[in-house]
């Protein structure tokens, strides 16, 4: 599974679009401020996103997410 398209919605939600098609929007309010997801705290980080060569959600400063835990909560998929 991987990422093709993401695009921050706003504070803390990010829109995904995955390689079988599949889309929705993920709610990651409850990683912020937690650990290295400290940083998305600072204004602008979290805009910041990327979709890494391996198809990952990625921030500056190597912060990233896992994008079959993400399919899952994007798409109530289990």
């Amino acid at each position: 599974m991987k990422i093709t398209d993401a695009k921050a919605v706003d504070r803390f939600h990010v829109f995904l679009r995955f390689d079988d098609g599949a889309a929705g929007t993920v709610d990651l309010g409850h990683f912020a401020g937690r650990g290295v997801f400290r940083a998305w705290e600072q204004e602008g980080v979290f805009e910041k996103l990327s979709i890494s060569a391996a198809g990952a959600l990625e921030w500056p400063g190597e912060l990233d997410l896992c994008p079959d835990a993400l399919y899952m909560q994007s798409c109530g998929k289990r």
